[in-house]
């Protein structure tokens, strides 16, 4: 099977998914043995980049975290063991143990980074960018209005957000891959990889786009 293919097949399955069930949030941190229990299906480990589901059980064993972000609402939660939470439409439902952090996220940045699941899985296919645009349309006013708002919201959640958190370069580098912006995004990447050197996906998305500055 080409890469094109499997970029196509790709997604297409996450359409048929998403139209199974409701995704209402992404994992983008995940540390120690946090599981996860779904409404229907098979319980499994908590694994980072993957979007959980209305009513989807987290168990966060002591010594573990996991950090959430809610599609709905802009809400981003921190949870450390020992604690249990059940993924609601806009915000974890506690069962049991310690509370969540809060933070909440500029206005769009949680759809942003919606799409970054899908963004890793087309770099570790080597896949082709799902969206062309000419050279006029990159350089519009519109798009450098698009990318400056973009880096201001940035900007603040860097600010506010714990040093080791990679939320804002997950959504910068979604906007940035919408507008081919590519030489901006290795700063981005950079940045990503300085603060979780060990993330098996931000290498993906490095791998990606070294392809794509090297042509």
């Amino acid at each position: 099977m080409n890469r094109f293919l499997a970029s196509l097949l790709f997604v297409l399955y996450a359409s048929i998914a998403s139209a199974q069930g409701v995704d209402v949030a992404l994992v983008n941190l995940v540390s120690g043995d946090a599981t996860f229990t779904p409404l229907s299906g098979s319980p499994g480990k908590v694994q980072a980049f993957m979007k959980l589901r209305d009513g989807d059980r987290i168990d966060v064993p002591a010594g573990a975290q996991v950090r959430v972000v809610f599609f709905e609402g802009a809400r981003q939660e921190r949870w450390t063991g020992p604690a249990g939470f059940r993924a609601g439409r806009s915000a974890g439902e506690p069962i049991s143990g310690k509370a969540a952090e809060v933070a909440t996220l500029p206005a769009g940045a949680s759809q942003r980074i919606a799409q970054i699941p899908q963004l890793v899985q087309i770099a570790k296919l080597g896949g082709v960018q799902l969206r062309g645009m000419t050279p006029a349309q990159k350089a519009s006013v519109d798009q450098q209005s698009a990318v400056s708002e973009a880096r201001s919201a940035y900007e603040k959640m860097r600010q506010e957000l714990p040093a080791d958190d990679i939320t804002p370069e997950l959504y910068f580098y979604a906007v940035l891959y919408e507008y081919l912006r590519y030489d901006d995004m290795k700063a981005v990447v950079d940045e990503m990889r300085r603060k979780q050197p060990d993330n098996e996906q931000v290498k993906a998305l490095e791998s990606w786009l070294l392809s794509r500055t090297a042509k």
